[in-house]
This record gives structure tokens, C-alpha cells and sequence, in this order.
């Protein structure tokens, strides 16, 4: 169950100027995401972590990067507000004696774009961000500690999985499994073969999805890094059509998002070719992750038939064509 508004009033002190602020509860998925507004109507955004999900090493590491992008890159990114004690990252214990990390942020304005309509435009920012992204962490020296997970073959597909074990995931039967059986040995050859060369594997945003992009007109801020680490590149391509990898406008998506990533960066054709392999390994995460965060309503909404359409995906990808 998400935290009450009350089980965060320890936090607001944390915090200048948040004395009498109303938090309502934005998001629930990994952390949980509280719009504050202060009685003079300023806004901003405070994230509480889940607990046990990221170290505290961990998440100054991501804001760590999260400052150097907005040094480095054009990128629209939050920035964090610093504590009473100067530190981003902040630490409360709930009224139920639970001990959680909060972080808070500007608050930035827009909306989560839906995929109805015209969003190649959309796409081909990402692809923009992406390669901005990519660019900037070929030459960036990380600080002294800096750790982040590794989204790899082995940390999504293995039974001990990040986000859990997709063999015990809603709708897996014994007709799915056999087909994403087969996948799980594609995957790790394939992955295998492409290989973790510095031009193609580094420190990426890893969820770039339409649910962590906030549009304002023309303005797309990218949001929620909580995910980042060490992945193929390719792989933020397939974070940007996490759940939607059946839609129809895939293909179009594709192409736009490449066309935004090679103006700023190369992209060779064996990293297109790499494409299909990182949705289907996407499509596992977001398949085991489903079934460790089903209490969660995005985990909920997107359960039913994910397993079936997760098998269909693979059948069409192990015939050597995922939207062709």
C-alpha cells in the first residue's frame, strides 16, 4: 500500500519552506511520487524509494549523473533540491518506525503523451535524447563510488532476476513457457554475439518510456531515472515502447527514433539489427516485473494477455522478423 500523507510528515522537515504543504500522491509504481504544494502555490515533487530497492550509493549516483547531464547536455532534466543539510538525497523513519529514502524535485510542467495519434515526432526526440544521453556518458569521469545495476541477459532473464522470475509471472502456462523458453536461449546467444564493446554498452536512462516524459507543447522533459545503469544502448529504444511492443505503429516508431539518435550519434546496422533482441528482453523484464509489482495499478493495467502477446512477440522474432 502507498504511504499516506500523514506517514510523511517526518519528511517535510527535511526540506526549507515546506512547512504546511499538501501532498497528493502522483504515482505508484516503483517508488511512489507526491506532488507538494506550498501554501504560496509553489510546487515540486517528492519521491519516496521502496524500500530495499536502491542502496543509498546507488541513488547518489543517479543523482550524480542527473547533475551532470544538466551540466553536459540540453536535455530537459529535474533537478534535485537540496535538504536543510545540504544533501539531495534525504532519509525518514514513518510514523510505523519504517526507515525510507526521499529525494525532491523541481517540479517540471506537461504531461505523459499517450500513443494515440501522431507521436513519430515523439520518437524521433527520444531517439535524440538517447544519443545525447549516450554521448555524454562515452567521456563523462564517474565519481569516486559511482554504482548503478546492470541490466543484462542474466539479471533479467535468470530466476533471481532484478524484477523477478518471468517463469512464475501471470499467464505464463505450460504453452507460453515452452515458447519463451526457446526465446531465453535466443536471447543469450544473440546477446552474447553482439557483444558489450564500449560503442554499444554503457550507463543509459533504461526506462525511457511515455510514462516517465513530461510534454509541454513542444518542450518533452525526460523524468524518473531511478532504473539507469549499464546496458546496451540499443536497449533505450526498447524502454521507450515498454507495453505497446504489439501496437501497430512500431515499425514507424522505429524508424523515427532512429533518425533522431544518428543525427547526434552513430548507430551502426549491426546496432539496428540489435533492436529486436532488446524488445524481447524488455518485453521479459516487463513480464517478470509484472508479476513481482502486482499489487501496483500499472502492473494491473497492463496484466492481462501481457504473457500471450510476450509469446507472440517471440514466435514472430525466433521466424527472424519482430515487425516486419
Amino acid at each position: 500500500m502507498p504511504l499516506h500523507e500523514s506517514d510523511l510528515a517526518p519528511a517535510l522537515g527535511l526540506w526549507p519552506g515546506l512547512a504546511g504543504a499538501k501532498l497528493t500522491l502522483i504515482n505508484h509504481s516503483e517508488n511512489e511520487t507526491f506532488l507538494v504544494a506550498r501554501p504560496e502555490g509553489k510546487k515540486s515533487t517528492l519521491r519516496v524509494h521502496r524500500p530495499s530497492y536502491q542502496s543509498t550509493a546507488n541513488i547518489q549516483s543517479e543523482l550524480a549523473w542527473l547533475d551532470a547531464l544538466r551540466k553536459d547536455t540540453d536535455v530537459p532534466v529535474p533537478r534535485a533540491i537540496p535538504g536543510i543539510d545540504g544533501q539531495a538525497l534525504q532519509h525518514f523513519v514513518t510514523p510505523g518506525g519504517e526507515l525510507r529514502h526521499a529525494v525532491l524535485f523541481e517540479f517540471l510542467e506537461g504531461s505523459e503523451p499517450a500513443l494515440d495519434g501522431d507521436v513519430k515526432w515523439l520518437f524521433n526526440v527520444l531517439g535524440g535524447y538517447a544519443a545525447r544521453l549516450h554521448r555524454q556518458v562515452e567521456t563523462w569521469h564517474k565519481p569516486s563510488g559511482f554504482e548503478r545495476q546492470a541490466w543484462s541477459a542474466a539479471t533479467i532473464l535468470d530466476v533471481d532476476g532484478l524484477w523477478g522470475d518471468w517463469r512464475i509471472a501471470p499467464g505464463v502456462t505450460r504453452q507460453v513457457r515452452l515458447v519463451l523458453d526457446r526465446l531465453d536461449a535466443a536471447l543469450w546467444r544473440r546477446l552474447t554475439e553482439y557483444g558489450q564493446g564500449a560503442d554499444r554498452y554503457g550507463l543509459i536512462h533504461a526506462d525511457m518510456r511515455l510514462g516517465n516524459l513530461l510534454v509541454d507543447g513542444e518542450r518533452v522533459s525526460l523524468i524518473d531515472f531511478d532504473d539507469s545503469g549499464f546496458c546496451w544502448f540499443a536497449y533505450d529504444f526498447a524502454a521507450a515502447v515498454s507495453f505497446h511492443e504489439t501496437h501497430k505503429s512500431m515499425p514507424g516508431l522505429r524508424a523515427s527514433w532512429l533518425d533522431g539518435y544518428r543525427k547526434v550519434r552513430p548507430f551502426s546496422a549491426e546496432d539496428e539489427a540489435a533492436i529486436d533482441s532488446m524488445v524481447m528482453l524488455r518485453r521479459m523484464a516487463l513480464l517478470a516485473w509484472i508479476g513481482s509489482h502486482a499489487e501496483t495499478q500499472l502492473a494491473q493495467t497492463h496484466m492481462e494477455g501481457f504473457a500471450e502477446g510476450t509469446a507472440m512477440l517471440a514466435e514472430q522474432y525466433l521466424r527472424g522478423s519482430l515487425w516486419r
